[in-house]
């Protein structure tokens, strides 16, 4: 047997469990992960509170949990490819990575090596974040000289986004509560508070104008970008709900070919670190998803297998 985080229903926190199952085993053409750390995003509880939104990955009942993994492949399957027994990997399996084993079948389009100086902690915490952030930034064709409004900079996303957005060559203001702010400005962005006014306080900062957008929470960046100047092709989103007109939705699903490449690239050389807010035994699910969920984190919360 091993252990897996569950649901048999949809809803809050209280329908999360961890469970005994068996063992699963790689089948033909199929790898087994033996995950050691799961990295958490608003999509976990999302998809385990909303039926609607499950649908759209196709999830049923019973469900497993979470998206983000890592670990190191320890069993293949007959005709399996690219992958070798003790081969250290991150990957994405929606709605199966909070667990003993994850079975991926290749060739893998959503598993990769996890490179050497990168633990498997921060792996786990960048194919959802990494490429949604990615994403976002290509969609309005981020270059050197923009000045760039990033909306939820300190959470999940942002991370990614404000230091892929430096390394583009932008200046970065990013939208954060005020005890966020010395967070912000170790990443590099220069922090304005969310809320009513924000328009006068991003003028404030930048009297030149902006040039791009990117909203990773809600509509408010976006249309705060709209009533600045900035032309809809050039402000992004990425959270669900009625699109605005002309501004590009997007999502990791959109990103490019090579996205994680570069980040783990800027990782090992220092020009991009993951803060992770805190670590969590599987046992404190709930606990982790209620921390996550929160909204309220400064980085990646991660689950230990």
């Amino acid at each position: 047997m091993s252990k897996a985080v569950r649901y048999r229903r949809f809803g809050g926190l209280d329908v999360l469990d961890l469970e005994e199952v068996p063992e699963p085993h790689a089948g033909p053409g199929e790898v087994r992960v033996r995950v050691t750390s799961a990295g958490l995003n608003p999509m976990d509880w999302q998809i385990a509170a909303r039926p609607e939104m499950a649908a759209r990955f196709g999830i049923t009942l019973p469900a497993g949990f979470g998206s983000d993994f890592a670990g190191v492949v320890d069993e293949t399957g007959a005709g399996a490819s690219g992958f070798a027994v003790g081969d250290r990997v991150f990957g994405g399996a929606i709605g199966r990575s909070v667990a003993d084993f994850v079975l991926v079948k290749t060739p893998a389009t959503t598993l990769w090596r996890t490179p050497e100086g990168i633990s498997d902690e921060v792996a786990s915490t960048l194919p959802v974040a990494g490429l949604t952030a990615s994403a976002a930034l290509a969609a309005i064709g981020l270059h050197t000289g923009d000045t760039v409004l990033i909306g939820g900079a300190a959470g999940g996303v942002g991370i990614f986004a404000v230091q892929l957005a430096k390394l583009a060559g932008a200046w970065v203001l990013g939208t954060a509560s005020e005890r966020t702010f010395g967070f912000l400005r170790e990443l590099g962005a220069e922090p304005v508070a969310y809320g009513p006014g924000l328009a006068d306080r991003v003028r404030a900062l930048a009297p030149e104008g902006i040039t791009a957008a990117t909203d990773l929470f809600g509509r408010e960046t976006a249309e705060t970008a709209l009533e600045l100047g900035v032309t809809p092709e050039r402000i992004s989103t990425v959270a669900d709900g009625p699109a605005l007109p002309g501004v590009r939705a997007t999502g990791a699903f959109d990103a490019e070919s090579g996205a994680l490449e570069r980040i783990t690239t800027a990782i090992r050389s220092g020009e991009l670190t993951v803060p992770i807010a805190a670590a969590f035994p599987v046992e404190q699910i709930r606990e982790a998803v209620t921390m996550q969920a929160g909204r309220h984190v400064h980085g990646k919360i991660v689950v230990a297998l």
